[in-house]
């Protein structure tokens, strides 16, 4: 989360009491202009490297992945997203790509990932890639021609500056790598050195910095339109739409915002090129789907992405997050509000969330996503029924829900001594070790011999797995796929139903329970949640009447409603959920 937009939303939502953000319940609803395939979909996010290995090299491939299709279907999911599987010289993991048109060997052919799509459709599910084009590879051929000093058609499809000598300007410090290839020049990287940043131009280029390219330069546009070129190939292949890595990390200024000098993007600007995007998948692929890594909804929601997720900010951390980060790294301080002790606060994710919410409900769709390749397992140091109410939460917020593999049969944040691999960093790799399918070798990951695994699987004797859960009626595993099958069967829990929080309302109150309802037409659903291990009391207004309620999932407790205030009264158990039909 960009730190100054962070501040712009805390003052823009200081004076916002939750009370008054919305407790009216009117079932109202609009529905973002999207591809009905994708209206209340949930999808399932796979990482190749380690999901399923078909040829026991240790590393997953696409042959796994589609001997696993059935497994996937089986959970409920519409659709699956697939971290990047192109050629790669793999130093960050495969986002950093060597060739757009092409799977990496490791995974398989071109013709294992057109079966691939093919095998997915089949059983109804969609795909999305990953669309990493805000970088390449170090190694990419347009990158090795734009190092050459004779001038040639890649000259300009990066961002160099005129000259080894002479530092480039202060808002853009540490950005540059200096004395790389046979170029005098310095090429500015995203993130990790060796991911070499595509010029899509500045906003407002410093006239005496001849290197700053507008945006419509005639080199910036032709780099573009072979980036359209790559969507294409791989839309005609069959897929069905694609996730934008660093979505709002495209055009360049050189405006200087609070602290945002690491990618000094603008928004606007970026925004115009993914709007030309939207327009082709309209005309082109109408059934095309679009996500965004962008995590500020109402930019990327703008006329531009279907989904944001909304995860690189300070209020996500508060729900699940902050506890990884003090067991990891040894930290002494952050409560997430999905825990035992009972010591987060659901407020300030509420008021960034509401903020956002309310300026983008009908334009699209904000994700929070239960867990990702980025970010520590939700299964650190949760038990399963804590597992079970963060999932609660995921599937019954609007918005479309992404869940990570694995977690569904809560896999376990591996520790900091676990190997790091491709960039994966400690949280990281801990969180993309191999999916665990049975007792077998390897957990069911692979026949190879485990020094030759991508990651070492969890080595615990108790490590959880899908055929014992399978057997288990109340596993994990299979609570996850009721929880799904609810979102689709409640018309009150669709992506796009309204949202109305009703507990904590105000400051002084006791953070826990955490209540809303979701609502469409008549149908109104309570969700009421209690991640702390200490039972919780709670009363607030619900701004219709009801004469009883339904169980859908999770526990029986009294529920009671004063017939002359409208007040609810609750008292959950302690670590204890519920989602209710009001009827």
């Amino acid at each position: 989360m960009k730190t100054n937009r962070l501040l712009m939303t805390m003052l823009a939502t200081a004076m916002l009491s939750l009370a008054t953000s919305a407790q009216t319940i009117t079932g109202k609803y609009d529905i973002p202009k999207v591809p009905e395939w994708a209206r209340n979909a949930v999808f399932y996010q796979i990482y190749p490297q380690t999901f399923c290995d078909s040829d026991g090299d240790g590393i997953g491939d696409l042959k796994g992945i589609i001997s696993k299709l059935d497994y996937v279907k089986s959970l409920g999911v519409d659709a699956i997203w697939f971290n990047p599987f192109f050629d790669s010289p793999f130093n960050d993991a495969g986002y950093d790509i060597r060739d757009y048109y092409k799977i990496a060997p490791r995974y398989g052919t071109n013709e294992d990932a057109k079966r691939l799509f093919e095998e997915a459709h089949k059983r109804g599910m969609h795909v999305i890639f990953d669309y990493v084009i805000s970088y390449t590879a170090i190694d990419h051929p347009w990158f090795v021609a734009s190092q050459k000093q004779e001038k040639n058609k890649y000259s300009n499809y990066y961002i160099w500056t005129e000259t080894n000598w002479v530092d480039p300007p202060q808002e853009f410090a540490g950005q540059f790598v200096k004395g790389y290839g046979q170029r005098n020049g310095q090429f500015m990287r995203n993130f990790y050195w060796c991911q070499p940043a595509l010029n899509f131009g500045f906003a407002n280029p410093d006239p005496d910095q001849k290197w700053q390219l507008p945006t419509n330069h005639p080199d910036v546009m032709a780099m573009r339109e072979d980036l359209k070129n790559v969507l294409r190939f791989w839309m005609d292949m069959g897929a069905d739409g694609f996730r934008a890595d660093m979505a709002g990390a495209l055009v360049k200024t050189r405006r200087i915002r609070g602290n945002e000098q690491f990618f000094n993007t603008n928004e606007n600007e970026t925004k115009l090129f993914w709007r030309e995007i939207r327009r082709l998948l309209e005309k082109e692929y109408p059934q095309g789907f679009m996500v965004a890594e962008w995590s500020y909804p109402s930019d990327a929601l703008d006329n531009c992405f279907h989904v944001d997720f909304f995860h690189w900010f300070k209020g996500y951390n508060d729900l699940f997050q902050k506890e990884s980060w003090r067991i990891l790294n040894g930290v002494s301080e952050g409560h997430s509000y999905f825990d035992a002790e009972g010591k987060g606060d659901v407020r300030e994710f509420l008021r960034s969330y509401m903020d956002q919410y309310q300026k983008t409900v009908g334009k699209g769709y904000i994700s929070l996503p239960m867990g990702n390749h980025d970010n520590a397992r939700l299964g650190n140091k949760r038990t399963d029924k804590e597992l079970e109410i963060v999932y609660a939460f995921g599937f019954t917020m609007p918005g479309v829900p992404f869940l990570y593999y694995g977690n569904e049969i809560g896999m376990r944040q591996l520790p900091t001594s676990w190997p790091q691999v491709e960039g994966a960093y400690q949280p990281r790799n801990g969180a993309r070790t191999p999916m665990q399918w049975s007792q077998d070798k390897n957990l069911g990951f692979s026949t190879g011999d485990a020094s030759k695994l991508y990651l070492p699987v969890d080595p615990s004797p108790d490590a959880p797995n899908v055929a014992t859960q399978e057997k288990n009626p109340n596993s994990l595993l299979n609570k996850t796929r009721r929880l799904i099958a609810l979102h689709h069967s409640e018309p009150a829990l669709a992506n796009y139903a309204e949202f109305v929080p009703l507990y904590p309302s105000a400051e002084g109150q006791d953070p826990y329970p955490f209540v809303y309802a979701r609502a469409a037409g008549n149908e109104v659903v309570l969700v009421m949640l209690n991640p702390r291990a200490e039972a919780s009391d709670a009363t607030f207004p619900i701004s219709i009447a009801f004469k009883r309620t339904k169980l859908l999932a999770g526990d029986r407790f009294p529920i009671t409603r004063n017939k002359k205030t409208g007040n609810v009264t609750i008292s959950m158990p302690a670590t204890g959920y519920a989602i209710v039909k009001l009827e």
